[in-house]
């Protein structure tokens, strides 16, 4: 029995256990890819059968071991039941990823009541309900790392997505109070949040919108593998929060230095900018999900960008500040020569 048990913990250690919400396209299928091409098992909640099965056979593809856990997390029911199922079949929750999300593009005095209760239920409702499943089980383990997918709007809203922002705003401030809890309390288990710029997923024609063309997204645009290298980085490092992308930092301290200026910034630019030619798309998945599998990636291919500089800064910083403080040496010396 002995034997069995350390056997066990062997592959436990070798292959962690990592949940992932949303994870049937955009940035949360391609943290699946990354969390299993990492080594890890990986757990998949969405609501949609059609993109749980392609996600499933994308993890197993990249050498990883899935599950699929259907759940609607706007239902903490269904959610702590996913949670349930995960621990029965792996014995442990090692990290936890909440990136589930749903939204509507529209001006605020077009958004409907029931719409944005939908956005909130979902986008931060959905990620509270994770965090406290993946608490309970992490404190019965004595370990754990949950990371929240947030972004650079959860510090700095935009016009046309106000139930977005708004929710991510919250998560933000719901995960601020739970970090202190945990340091209070000397716990193991780490929080962190991760803030994204804007990235090619199918949120924008899977979206619910009012808008008159389709939506598109406001600035430089990365790939949603960007993403999820930093989701999966931030799991294993006990960063509190990782800014993804240089738009993400300049819309942060933009906010803090000068949000008047920001807001009349976006007043001008932010409307046109965040709408295409193209006529919207017929349905959304906004209370439930659409058929087939749309996979990681948005139709903004061409635009969006494979690689962060800022990003490998942010994750390399002791090799960033040497290579910058050599570069300032050579500087120096070239100046010298002369």
């Amino acid at each position: 029995m002995a034997s069995a048990s350390a056997a066990v913990n062997r592959e436990r250690s070798v292959r962690p256990v990592a949940i992932v919400t949303g994870a049937t396209s955009g940035v949360g299928r391609a943290t699946a890819i990354a969390f299993a091409r990492a080594g890890y098992r990986v757990g998949l909640i969405a609501r949609g059968q059609d993109g749980l099965q392609a996600a499933l056979a994308d993890v197993e593809r990249s050498g990883g071991e899935g599950l699929i856990l259907q759940a609607d997390v706007s239902d903490p029911e269904q959610v702590d039941a996913a949670a349930a199922t995960a621990v029965a079949r792996w014995g442990a929750i090692d990290v936890w990823v909440n990136n589930a999300m749903v939204t509507v593009f529209s001006d605020v005095s077009q958004l409907q009541a029931e719409e944005l209760r939908r956005v909130t239920e979902v986008t931060y409702h959905g990620a509270v309900w994770g965090t406290m499943a993946a608490l309970r089980q992490m404190k019965r383990q004595g370990r754990g790392v949950i990371v929240q997918v947030g972004s650079a709007l959860a510090y700095r809203s935009i016009p046309l997505q106000a139930a977005y922002c708004g929710a991510k705003s919250a998560l933000r401030g719901f995960t601020d109070s739970l970090r202190s809890e945990l340091i209070r309390e000397r716990s193991p288990i780490h929080v962190t949040m991760v803030q994204l710029p804007a990235v090619n997923t199918p949120q924008f024609d899977v979206g619910r919108t009012h808008l008159a063309g389709r939506p598109r997204p406001l600035g430089t645009i990365y790939q949603p593998e960007i993403a999820a290298q930093a989701i999966v980085w931030a799991s294993e490092h006990r960063r509190r929060e990782l800014w993804v992308g240089l738009p993400t930092e300049q819309a942060i301290l933009g906010t803090r230095i000068a949000p008047g200026l920001l807001d009349r910034f976006l007043a001008r630019l932010g409307f046109d900018g965040q709408v295409s030619p193209l006529p919207p798309v017929a349905g959304d998945n906004l209370y439930r999900p659409l058929s087939g599998d749309r996979g990681a990636h948005g139709r903004f291919d061409a635009q969006a960008k494979k690689r962060s500089i800022h990003l490998w800064a942010a994750t390399h910083p002791k090799t960033f500040y040497a290579v910058i403080a050599f570069a300032g040496l050579l500087a120096a010396w070239t100046l010298r020569q002369r």
